[in-house]
């Protein structure tokens, strides 16, 4: 990560270490692979995250990542949508490439989910989709998932036609990739 910043913002080492008052073997060590920056100081990578106008989150992102309940990553979503622009979500999406790096993750319903809400949001915006993920596109969850209460309450009532009916209100978008889907803006 650290080397892909340098070159980005077309930076030596010695002006890193400048800038963030981190030695320069330090900074050298990490670039080589010899140091992890997940193994640094809390201190180390917030200077770098301040050299860099990154967070921290953000500079460890590909280490430290760890997959949340499916449930909480949807209203985490849903929620991002809900606090900020559509378009800036749907632009943050796309330049993030998290469709993609979920995909290679190997985190399918976390990508399919991404996609879904990306083409979802470009219909009710009129907005072509984007067919950067065409290849993913292609494929689907060979299970379908649906929401938590829609689970817990076909199981309580012992009635199948719950998940039926949902799955018949399901978004088009997220019903595609067999993920019931039937409301992202309402989220409390």
């Amino acid at each position: 990560m650290l080397a892909k910043l340098l070159k980005k913002y077309d930076m030596t080492l010695y002006q890193c270490a400048k800038l963030s008052g981190i030695a320069y073997t330090t900074l050298s060590e990490v670039v080589r692979g010899k140091t992890k920056l997940e193994k640094c100081s809390a201190e180390t990578v917030y200077r770098l995250s301040k050299v860099f106008n990154v967070s921290m989150e953000e500079l460890l992102r590909d280490k430290v990542e760890v997959r949340v309940d499916f449930e909480i990553f949807k209203s985490n979503i849903c929620h991002l949508i809900k606090d900020n622009d559509e378009i800036d979500f749907m632009l943050n999406t796309i330049n993030s490439d998290d469709i993609r790096r979920y995909w290679e993750k190997k985190w399918y319903p976390e990508a399919f989910y991404l996609l879904a809400m990306l083409d979802y949001l470009s219909r009710e915006n009129e907005i072509p989709i984007c067919n950067k993920y065409d290849d993913i596109r292609i494929h689907s969850l060979k299970t379908t998932i649906y929401p938590r209460d829609v689970e817990i309450i076909a199981k309580i009532d012992k009635n199948s036609d719950i998940k039926e009916r949902s799955r018949r209100e399901s978004i088009p978008e997220f019903i595609r990739f067999n993920i019931v889907e039937s409301e992202v803006r309402n989220v409390y």
